[in-house]
């Protein structure tokens, strides 16, 4: 059984990141994602390969690992201005709530040509900045073949996007609904976007603690989907 209440730093060796040593979120991962695909073949998942989860079949060969996706900015030194007027107490609880299942997911882990993961990017992209709401805008362009700042690096993993048909079924098999508009047309952005040649960071207090509060709602949203599909 999932505990959605489980904190994944707990059982990392000395507060190492759980995407790459933590046991438990590595078998929550291959629970929850080995089921059928949109096509009805189940993605079935092993973990035999060290630290990461594997699929092999007609499908093709797929290398994965975890990401968090639901970032707190607690410990980036741009953000500092910001997070030190949240009461402390507060920070914890947002960041505790993101070390549970419901803020993680899976990305293809072996890098193509030597370039970038998907997880590598969005980190890394100033346009991104690991807001998973943009990455998720990132993955609805690349379905309708539209560009994004993640363009060049999704293509490189078009046969891992191709097993969920569209954005929909995407959505569907990670649980993202909640992210979503109800149509699956648009994505309910974390706090305001216009383009990507906005900062994707909280500008000031007040956005800080509207992005914490739609990524509560969001991460307490897909624990519960989680829940249901046990």
């Amino acid at each position: 059984m999932i505990d959605i209440t489980f904190n994944m730093f707990s059982d990392t060796p000395n507060g190492k990141g759980p995407d790459l040593f933590s046991q438990t979120i590595r078998n929550y991962h291959k629970i929850l994602w080995s089921k059928p695909l949109p096509s009805g073949i189940c993605f079935n998942l092993d973990t035999e390969t060290k630290m990461l989860l594997h699929h092999k079949s007609d499908l093709g060969e797929f290398f994965l690992s975890s990401d968090a996706i639901g970032h707190t900015y607690k410990n980036i030194q741009s953000m500092s201005h910001i997070i030190n007027k949240i009461p402390s107490d507060e920070i914890d609880s947002f960041y505790a709530l993101c070390s549970t299942i419901g803020a993680y997911i899976i990305y293809p882990s072996k890098r193509v040509d030597k370039k970038m993961t998907i997880n590598g990017a969005r980190g890394t992209n100033g346009k991104i900045k690991d807001r998973f709401d943009l990455t998720l805008e990132c993955i609805r362009r690349h379905y309708l073949n539209e560009e994004s700042p993640l363009s060049k690096t999704l293509e490189r993993y078009t046969s891992f996007f191709k097993l969920f048909d569209n954005f929909r079924g995407y959505v569907d098999f990670f649980l993202l609904q909640d992210l979503v508009s109800e149509d699956y047309l648009s994505i309910k952005y974390l706090i305001p976007f216009n383009s990507f040649e906005n900062s994707p960071l909280p500008k000031d207090t007040d956005e800080y603690i509207l992005y914490k509060k739609n990524m509560t709602n969001f991460v307490v949203a897909r624990n519960q989907r989680i829940v249901k599909f046990q």
